[in-house]
């Protein structure tokens, strides 16, 4: 998710509880190496063991269309202690697909093949290699030739979005096509695509027969549902986090992302975040009508402060 799912971010989300594992945005590869500093810059956990500093591991994700740089970065990086390499074929951006990356090469499975070989050649067989794809390109129809290209090509493990580029993100996804997927690979299928309440994931769970999810806008808008999820796998009654809770740590994420940005941006991030959150809080709505001019730090903190105290009375 770019532009959204930042070390801040991961970190901010990993610390509430439920994450397994987190994947950086993506590093867009086209045909040379990167400094070290790139890399740095997308995944600064890299500096802490590949780890959020509440612990979490961090996947470093890559985006392109060509199998020798993609491969060449994929080996510095997991020379930095990457935790894991994830390779982007589900991207379904205009931008990116006319640029040779993310969905446009599931049009051409024996691609995804290839690029998922040179990785996992390149890097020692100790740093894993995972690959996430939809269903096609077009329509779902070549959803198990991708399925199989990038397994083949030696993924440790596959997430699957439950759409083909042109479904974009309009319901429904369609789980039964994971079920599938599971059914016929050896390695690990993670479910992707539309889970945004506990009840969706006892959907998709049932549907698809899998053991992992992906979380990805669900978990922006509901920043507890990890959490719930593993209170409920556990067999006890998770919750999901009042917005009391809420409040503390999105003034804590707000005072974190306030020094990244100049003035006439301030809020910025915490606006973007607040617009996930209106799915499942009214309140979000209301703190983002209030804050959506405002330009000033304290402003925008006391007003997250009043709306943790309206709403918890």
């Amino acid at each position: 998710m770019e532009g959204v799912v930042d070390a801040i971010m991961r970190d901010t989300i990993c610390r509430i509880g439920g994450i397994d594992a987190c994947v950086t945005e993506f590093i867009r590869v086209t045909d040379h190496q990167y400094p070290d500093k790139v890399f740095f810059r997308r995944c600064p956990e890299l500096h802490n063991n590949s780890r959020t500093y509440g612990d979490i591991p961090v996947r470093v994700q890559l985006l392109g269309g060509k199998p020798e740089p993609i491969a060449a970065n994929a080996q510095r990086l997991a020379e930095l202690g990457a935790a894991a390499i994830d390779l982007n074929f589900g991207c379904p951006a205009k931008t990116v697909n006319k640029n040779d990356g993310g969905a446009c090469l599931l049009q051409e499975p024996n691609r995804v093949h290839d690029i998922v070989y040179a990785v996992r050649q390149a890097v020692p067989q100790p740093t894993p290699v995972t690959a996430k794809i939809r269903l096609g390109f077009n329509d779902r129809s070549s959803y198990l030739d991708n399925a199989m290209a990038a397994a083949n090509g030696g993924a440790n493990e596959l997430t699957v979005h439950a759409r083909s580029k042109a479904d974009g993100y309009r319901p429904p996804a369609y789980w039964e096509y994971i079920a599938n997927i599971r059914e016929q690979l050896s390695i690990p299928v993670i479910a992707n695509g539309d889970i945004w309440t506990l009840d969706d994931f006892k959907r998709c769970q049932s549907i698809t027969g899998c053991n992992d999810f992906m979380l990805g806008r669900g978990l922006l808008s509901q920043p507890g549902l990890a959490m719930q999820i593993k209170s409920h796998q556990a067999g006890a009654q998770g919750k999901t986090l009042d917005w009391q809770q809420l409040s503390t740590i999105l003034l804590t994420f707000f005072s974190a992302t306030a020094c990244q940005y100049p003035s006439q941006y301030m809020g910025n991030r915490l606006k973007q975040w607040l617009h996930y959150l209106t799915r499942h809080y009214d309140q979000a709505k209301n703190l983002f009508e209030e804050i959506k001019r405002c330009r000033e730090q304290q402003s925008i903190t006391q007003a997250i402060i009043r709306s943790s105290n309206q709403w918890g009375l």
